[in-house]
């Protein structure tokens, strides 16, 4: 069975981050190890949540690892709240990595324009170093905007997008690809690079108009897992596009808007039948 380790922190109540890629990647028939950055009592959308920071955890967890001779076949980073925790993970991917498994960074740290209120511009230059290490990358565009110094739209034509794929290309990834990109009313997806052999991706499927905190997270797990599973590059985004606008949809029909999260237990076993 294939193997990865995902490092972000982990809310004990509330569908983001490693509460969501644990279960997800799982499912789609990867065992799944996590490397919890911080302890939340509650994802960041509820008031008066608690947070244990776990950076002086993160070290002696990766050392036992290492006497143990763990091998992972994809290591995939979400928020990372510090420049610490930043560094630590840099030197984690040159400890873990080899030349057949994956680095896959999510850059969490900014959306609709702004940084996350935590974070400053230098620490978006901090993460953009520590992109240059993954082989894929996936920001939305306010992230990329923030790792390249690009300016920040929100009406935009397809040369904008290509630009920004491009100078994302430049941090270093092999494979770099934008999320939350629509060039058609009704429409939303994703377009990646491939910096090897200049071939641009794309896939949009159905705009789901309502937003629920930790559909980006979800997103990127289920690009993780069908990654390990050998799915190419085009054919996971694909799977990701269509589940997360999936179980989107399901929980605005089913449930109605809201902060809390996606109900992506329900529609996990469609998820595991797609990847059958």
């Amino acid at each position: 069975m294939k193997r990865i380790v995902t490092i972000q922190d982990i809310s004990c109540v509330g569908k983001c981050s490693l509460t969501v890629a644990l279960p997800i990647i799982s499912a789609m028939g990867v065992e799944t190890a996590i490397l919890p950055t911080a302890v939340l009592s509650t994802h960041t959308m509820f008031s008066g949540f608690t947070c244990k920071d776990m950076t002086d955890q993160i070290i002696p967890i990766a050392e036992h690892w290492k006497k143990e001779k763990f091998g992972f076949d994809a290591i995939y980073t979400g928020y990372l709240g510090s420049f610490e925790q930043i560094e630590i993970v840099s030197k984690l991917f040159d400890e873990f990595k080899t030349d057949s498994n994956l680095i896959i960074v999510d850059p969490v740290m900014a959306d609709n324009g702004k940084l996350y209120p935590a974070f400053d511009e230098a620490y978006a230059r901090e993460n953009a170093k520590l992109c240059g290490k993954a082989d894929l990358i996936v920001p939305n565009l306010t992230e990329a905007s923030f790792l390249t110094g690009m300016p920040y739209r929100t009406t935009y034509d397809r040369k904008y997008i290509t630009d920004m794929l491009e100078a994302l290309a430049k941090l270093g990834p092999k494979y770099v690809a934008l999320t939350g990109v629509s060039f058609e009313e009704g429409k939303i997806g994703v377009m990646g690079l491939d910096t090897e052999n200049g071939a641009y991706f794309e896939y949009y499927t159905e705009h789901v108009p309502v937003s629920y905190h930790g559909t980006g997270d979800i997103f990127s797990s289920v690009v993780v897992g069908a990654l390990t599973r050998g799915k190419s590059l085009p054919e996971a985004f694909r799977i990701a596009c269509d589940y997360t606008k999936e179980t989107i949809a399901y929980t605005w029909h089913t449930v109605g808007a809201g902060g809390y999260g996606v109900d992506f237990e329900v529609t996990l076993p469609k998820l595991v039948q797609r990847m059958q």
